[in-house]
């Protein structure tokens, strides 16, 4: 593996134009192409390409397409996990999604991060990225956003539409844009 991909494991800046990381995305785009083409009730076939791509995928977890991420090994998800139509996982560092998990339409999971101090930087297009986890028998209401290094903590519900900047704690009701603690969850 080349350097810009060890920078970016570890979390560093680097160049995702990087000849290594550009093949990677390829081949991961070319699993989620034929994923993303499976008829309607091509469900051990959706379910044989994700085992292939994802880090890892639980026992009876299922991805509705069209399902779109960077690199796929990346990301791990438990068993009985959910995720609905339209999802977004940009995992250029790590996405851990738990047991239990459902995750509504339209969900985005973003890892990547740019320069926001060093215009310079960010014109050379460098980025680093943070991981993102989200704990057992979590939901995440339609269209919510989890930005870069956010922790959502088990039992937690985050409603729909919601922008997740900063950790949600576990047993939480949060919302909002940015989302903020609404209420403890019994």
């Amino acid at each position: 593996m080349g350097t810009q991909r060890d920078a970016m494991m570890r979390g560093d800046l680097y160049k995702d134009s990087d000849p290594d990381l550009i093949a990677e995305r390829r081949a991961c785009q070319k699993v989620l192409d034929e994923f993303n083409a499976t008829a309607a009730d091509e469900d051990d076939r959706r379910r044989d390409l994700l085992t292939g791509l994802l880090g890892g995928f639980g026992e009876s977890s299922s991805i509705m397409p069209r399902f779109q991420c960077d690199y796929g090994s990346l990301i791990r998800i438990g068993s009985n996990s959910f995720l609905n139509y339209d999802a977004i996982l940009l995992d250029c560092a790590s996405i851990t999604i738990g047991d239990d998990v459902s995750i509504g339409p339209r969900v985005q999971l973003l890892t990547a991060l740019h320069p926001m101090d060093d215009h310079q930087a960010r014109r050379q297009r460098w980025e680093s990225a943070a991981p993102i986890s989200i704990g057992d028998n979590v939901w995440l209401g339609g269209g919510v956003i989890v930005c870069p290094g956010v922790t959502i903590g088990a039992n937690s519900v985050v409603g729909a539409g919601s922008v997740v900047t900063r950790d949600v704690p576990s047993n939480t009701f949060a919302a909002g844009n940015p989302c903020r603690k609404i209420r403890a969850l019994p």
